[in-house]
């Protein structure tokens, strides 16, 4: 069970409420695969979308692998996620309601497979934001005051 992580996703728990998540495995080229082993991928502007019964990552970038020619695929290209059925209707229902996304949270070898973890999100508003925010930092001012007394 040995996991290494590859990209996150930084802003996804800043920006979105996340309500529940799966691991998704990703069809990917060989080139793309050695490219993920480099640690060469991002996830700043990616998002999944369910289409014709297939669920797809958008927007995630995997550079171009250096020895790879003519085998390169394009950085940004559309990956298609490995998800059982079930677990596509249930993204379906919940991508149907209103205000909810697929938000990919991290890229990483388990196992020596690439997996994607992917989060069914709302997206939070500017309040929720600055009363996150607040909290964390009320948190850490409450382990200093109990790291002094300690």
């Amino acid at each position: 069970m040995d996991k290494v992580s590859i990209a996150r996703n930084p802003r996804a728990r800043h920006d979105y409420h996340l309500l529940e998540t799966w691991e998704a495995g990703l069809v990917l080229t060989g080139t793309e695969v050695k490219s993920l082993r480099a640690r060469k991928a991002s996830l700043g502007e990616a998002y999944a979308h369910v289409r014709r019964g297939e669920v797809w990552l958008e927007g995630m970038t995997i550079s171009h692998y250096a020895a790879g020619s003519y085998n390169n695929p394009p950085p940004a290209r559309s990956r298609k996620l490995l998800l059982h059925k079930k677990e596509i209707r249930r993204l379906i229902g919940g991508t149907t309601q209103q205000g909810l996304t697929l938000i990919p949270l991290e890229v990483y070898f388990k196992d020596g497979l690439a997996k994607v973890a992917i989060a069914l999100a709302r997206a939070k508003r500017q309040h929720d934001k600055r009363e996150d925010l607040k909290r964390r930092d009320a948190e850490r001012e409450m382990a200093r005051a109990v790291r002094k007394r300690g």
